[in-house]
């Protein structure tokens, strides 16, 4: 039999209706649609919140920084919202439940999705994170340095390297950290496009060591997900842009998806597609630690699945790494003549090497489209088990000591 499933909790993003002044700035700046209104309250569909925080700095009062830990099958619903006159006290909750926390704000190149992340604490020698510098009244203004196409030119997918220069902006991010992309222009009812939000896939010194500048990873969306043909506001205008072009940017925004900063600590990083900026962040910023003969120390694993090696996002550079310096293991779903392949059966099959390292200084990162999730999940507790390691015990420990990272859209 398996391991009991534990209850799963999110932190619910709440408005307080006696602080609300009814404005509507939430509703208007909210990039997804998770905010609506009626006559008597504002207030917030945790089956829409990603937890991004663009709706936070134009509050004019701070209603709308508010938060619950509740469990995600009891969440409080939009109708019983809208009855409120103040908000709910924060509940008592079962000692064995999982936390699981709203993520910092990145759609990896696909907007307004849904995205779930888990731990509310970064980790204890994170760098200290500039937040929010930048909003949507008031945007930094940054130049196209490069725009480049990063999967095979027959690919189906259209992944791209973007650079973006600051020049003398203060614009500080650290690894893990997202940005937000202002598209211009105007949608069919003549609103002004919603921002979105895109992780960085640059280390905290630059995209070019010593420089303000900074990396995205954008895939041009031209399908739903459920296939369907859609054109992707933000991330067709991304990579459209041409050298020299000018973005408004908001952020930077994120405080717990963070990277360890003590030399010892190991990073076990699982990704798919575009959701390896983060992980092309933190890899090379501990590159460069190498590099320039400081201690590091720690270990690197990397899983990085895409469909074909054609189609994976900095494939080249990744073969580059020596063994010595990170573990990597590739999974590929369509190669012509090989059976599909996926992150967590490359989990599986290193699956005494993964545990040896979770009983280490180790935090665990996972990003990628929301359909890896729950694969990983059930790969991580098998290879605990087959190693006779109590994962539910495991998974919360890291979660509540700020080891355990998920951001899935």
């Amino acid at each position: 039999m398996g391991a009991p499933e534990t209850e799963v909790l999110i932190r619910q993003h709440l408005i307080d209706p006696e602080v609300c002044i009814r404005c509507n700035t939430c509703e208007d700046t909210c990039p997804i649609d998770a905010i609506t209104h009626d006559d008597r309250n504002y207030v917030v569909d945790p089956d829409i919140c990603n937890g991004c925080g663009a709706c936070v700095p134009p509050c004019p009062t701070g209603s709308i920084d508010n938060w619950r830990t509740v469990q995600k099958a009891a969440a409080y619903s939009v109708a019983e919202q809208f009855t409120w006159d103040e908000l709910p006290v924060q509940q008592e909750l079962p000692a064995e439940a999982a936390a699981v926390d709203a993520p910092p704000p990145s759609d990896g190149g696909q907007q307004n999705a849904a995205v779930s992340a888990a731990s509310t604490t970064p980790p204890w020698s994170a760098a200290h994170p500039y937040l929010n510098l930048y909003d949507i009244r008031r945007t930094a203004t940054a130049t196209v340095a490069g725009n480049y196409r990063l999967t095979d030119a027959d690919a189906d997918s259209d992944i791209r390297h973007i650079v973006l220069d600051f020049g003398t902006q203060f614009f500080p991010v650290l690894e893990g950290q997202s940005i937000g992309i202002l598209p211009p222009g105007a949608d069919a009812s003549g609103k002004p496009h919603y921002l979105r939000m895109y992780s960085v896939a640059s280390a905290r010194d630059g995209e070019r060591s010593g420089y303000n500048n900074l990396s995205l990873t954008v895939k041009r969306v031209v399908t739903d997900h459920e296939g369907q043909a859609v054109q992707g506001v933000a991330s067709n205008y991304l990579c459209d842009l041409q050298k020299g072009d000018t973005v408004q940017v908001t952020g930077p925004f994120g405080a717990h998806y963070l990277m360890p900063n003590h030399p010892g600590s190991n990073l076990l990083m699982i990704c798919t597609g575009t959701g390896a900026a983060p992980m092309r962040a933190m890899t090379e910023y501990r590159r460069r630690l190498m590099a320039a003969g400081k201690p590091v120390e720690g270990k690197l694993m990397l899983f990085f699945g895409a469909r074909r090696p054609g189609e994976l996002p900095y494939f080249g550079p990744l073969l580059k790494l020596p063994p010595s310096f990170i573990d990597m293991h590739l999974a590929f779903s369509r190669v012509d003549g090989e059976p599909k392949t996926y992150v967590q059966d490359r989990l599986r099959e290193a699956g005494p090497a993964v545990t040896e390292l979770l009983k280490g200084d180790t935090y665990l990162y996972v990003c990628g489209l929301k359909g890896m999730e729950a694969g990983v999940m059930e790969a991580l507790r098998d290879i605990c088990i087959t190693a006779g390691m109590d994962w539910p015990a495991l998974h919360a420990r890291m979660v509540s000591e700020g080891r355990f990272h998920v951001e899935t859209y």
